[in-house]
């Protein structure tokens, strides 16, 4: 076993290295910052210099954002004890794998248990191995911004998106009129013309990168999808299904943005819900089925919603009026 001060360097080394695309960042945004308002625009631009700043502050508020906000994770509620844990652990052993990630519980099927948290995960919720901890409605984790994008920053991740797009293009844009005298050989031989060549590339690059990816993640919360179901589709009790979360488009967006469309743009959380349980539209009512866990209570108690959060709920047209009594939502298991 190795002693605990190598150890400590070790995780502190890992920390220090995942910094380092986050710094790789912040460098060229400051080298962008200082070739577009000091060398390429100096001089007759202030309307360009405007219109920069404004995206250039939005960008960085999103990404800061993004980075800074702590991923949500599971209520102190549904964590285990010693003697639970080791019983739970050998108990989804015994089953196996395939089955355990099948289960639910509040509908009385098997459990979904972190051994490495020691709790049990809501639905949507995953383990992050750089984070070592759970996070609810985990999309993936990001080593661009050094942080997991869930629940709690998955708005400013998508803004932050939006935002460096357009800024890109907008640098593309306003360069390209430069970039053109420079190969016309129209521009004086001076330090700017390094500037609005290197300018112009790597702002057309980030561009074609940016834009695929917030396409994917546009499509995603259409679709009410993180990157990990697209991957694997949630199970639920009749089956795996990609499109179980999906409420419609409006709906699927307004979980993500909220109701206020002047706050949609601004990158302060505005999400519905909270992270532990989520509407689905399959829930298909057996009467057969046991509406209580094995331990008889819903282990991931819901917080109190808000007005704009029960509209969305409850405005759900495949739900009845008992399943919202109850609080069965049609829990996912994996």
């Amino acid at each position: 076993m190795a002693p605990s001060g190598s150890r400590s360097i070790k995780n502190g080394c890992k920390r220090v290295l995942y910094w380092i695309p986050v710094l790789f960042i912040a460098l060229i945004v400051a080298w962008s910052y200082y070739a577009y308002c000091f060398t390429v625009f100096n001089q007759n631009a202030v309307i360009y210099l405007l219109v920069y700043h404004v995206i250039f502050v939005m960008f960085v508020w999103a990404y800061w954002q993004t980075i800074c906000t702590r991923p949500s994770n599971p209520l102190k509620e549904v964590s285990v004890s010693v003697c639970d844990a080791a019983f739970i652990t050998l108990f989804l052993s015994s089953i196996g794998e395939d089955e355990a990630w099948r289960g639910s519980a509040d509908v009385g099927y098997t459990i979904r248990f972190c051994d490495r948290c020691q709790l049990l995960k809501p639905d949507r919720c995953h383990h992050c191995s750089v984070c070592d901890r759970c996070i609810l409605k985990m999309d993936h984790h990001c080593p661009w911004v050094n942080n997991c994008v869930g629940f709690s920053n998955y708005k400013f991740f998508m803004l932050f998106l939006a935002y460096s797009l357009l800024y890109c293009l907008f640098i593309t844009a306003t360069d390209l009129q430069y970039f053109i005298k420079f190969w016309l050989n129209g521009l004086p031989d001076t330090q700017a013309k390094f500037h609005i060549l290197f300018l112009f590339f790597s702002a057309s690059m980030f561009s074609v990168s940016l834009a695929s990816l917030l396409t994917y993640h546009c499509w995603l919360v259409c679709k009410n999808r993180s990157t990990l179901e697209a991957v694997r589709a949630p199970v639920f009790r009749h089956g795996t299904d990609k499109s179980g979360f999906s409420l419609g488009l409006r709906k699927n967006f307004r979980q993500v943005f909220g109701d206020e469309v002047k706050y949609w743009p601004i990158p302060v959380f505005t999400g519905l819900g909270d992270g532990c349980s989520f509407p689905t539209c399959l829930v298909n009512v057996d009467p057969e089925q046991p509406s209580t866990s094995p331990t008889g209570s819903n282990p991931f108690p819901s917080k109190p919603l808000t007005e704009s959060q029960s509209r969305l709920l409850t405005s759900t047209p495949s739900w009845s009026e008992n399943d919202s009594a109850t609080g069965r939502k049609g829990k996912i298991a994996c």
